[in-house]
């Protein structure tokens, strides 16, 4: 395994790290899970991503299970807040009221004292961003956190973000964006404004839900027990792409993986590793192999021809209009 700083800050960061979006609490049972953290500690693991949300809260309670015995200096534990938690009106959004109860809750489930980075899961259009940045500020001077991050905000909302947080004195180190070969959206305005005010990004989805693994074929059903074919969250998400001729482009990077030495999903994580602004690459497994396999893609650097051909390959029906951007933010307060 190879670390990397999270963006200019001097934390250092796993370049895979270890998440449990669609898999802790839901997808699999809680012996599995552990057995995949396990294997992500062995392999070099260190920095574990989550959130609050996750399985309706169940997937930070599984974590900090997990985790439990591990020397604390050792990791870097990684959760968000903003997506609804409970019933009420304010279970919600990043509200100060959200944030100071949110931040409590995500620490008790962890099973730890504070969190490496604490992350605004979406940007909340209906609360002043003031007041979610001195909320932040309090998360981070009362000790429960050592760093802010953010999730796919866009390059003015960071900017912004940014100058308060300069202002009240915290560290906004990071973005969790979607990347990957075939969702390029960050790279117009995200990045360059990332690279510009020091934050690193830590991407989710670096296989396209799995579909740059190969194993998705035009023409033909997904296979059983795939995420395609998964009704607790997998099969909204992965429906973009399952398109015979995105299907038929994948099938086209298989030589070009085995001339690498690489499987398919190694070539997929290395390619968004390649990119200088990422610090981290985001895994999720429902079984402890995969998550040795995809560890497998740290340290591989590929060279400037493959990179050409996999552009040559993917261009033509890869995802780079941020327009095209769909992330469910309520248009109105509940």
């Amino acid at each position: 395994m190879e670390y990397r700083h999270l963006g200019r800050s001097g934390l250092i960061v796993s370049e895979i790290a270890y998440g449990n979006w669609l898999t802790h609490g839901s997808q699999v049972e809680e012996d599995a899970a552990t057995a995949c953290v396990r294997a992500a500690l062995d392999v070099g693991i260190t920095t574990f991503d989550t959130a609050d949300v996750y399985a309706q809260t169940r997937a930070e309670s599984v974590l900090g299970r997990a985790l439990k015995g591990e020397r604390r200096e050792n990791l870097e534990i990684l959760t968000k807040v903003f997506w609804p938690t409970g019933p009420g009106r304010n279970d919600r959004g990043l509200s100060r009221k959200h944030i100071m109860e949110s931040i409590d809750n995500s620490l008790r489930r962890l099973q730890t004292d504070h969190v490496d980075v604490y992350q605004a899961h979406r940007y909340d259009r209906f609360t002043p961003l003031e007041e979610t940045m001195e909320a932040f500020a309090d998360v981070v001077h009362s000790g429960k956190a050592h760093y802010i991050g953010v999730s796919e905000w866009s390059a003015d909302q960071i900017r912004r973000g940014h100058a308060l947080a300069r202002e009240l004195r915290i560290p906004l180190v990071s973005n969790q964006p979607q990347y990957s070969a075939l969702w390029r959206v960050i790279e117009g305005e995200v990045i360059p404004a990332s690279e510009e005010l020091g934050l690193g990004q830590i991407v989710f989805s670096p296989v396209a839900q799995g579909v740059l693994t190969g194993k998705y074929l035009p023409g033909e059903q997904p296979p059983a027990g795939s995420r395609a074919t998964d009704d607790k969250g997998g099969a909204n998400m992965i429906g973009r792409w399952m398109r015979d001729d995105l299907l038929a482009r994948v099938q086209e990077l298989k030589p070009l993986a085995a001339d690498a030495g690489l499987s398919m999903a190694q070539l997929a994580v290395a390619w968004v590793l390649q990119n200088p602004n990422v610090s981290a690459a985001i895994v999720g497994a429902s079984r402890p192999e995969q998550v040795a396999e995809n560890a497998k893609a740290s340290g591989v650097r590929l060279g400037a021809d493959v990179m050409a051909e996999i552009e040559r390959v993917l261009a033509p029906v890869a995802t780079t209009d941020p327009h095209k951007v769909h992330d469910n933010i309520p248009t109105a307060r509940p």
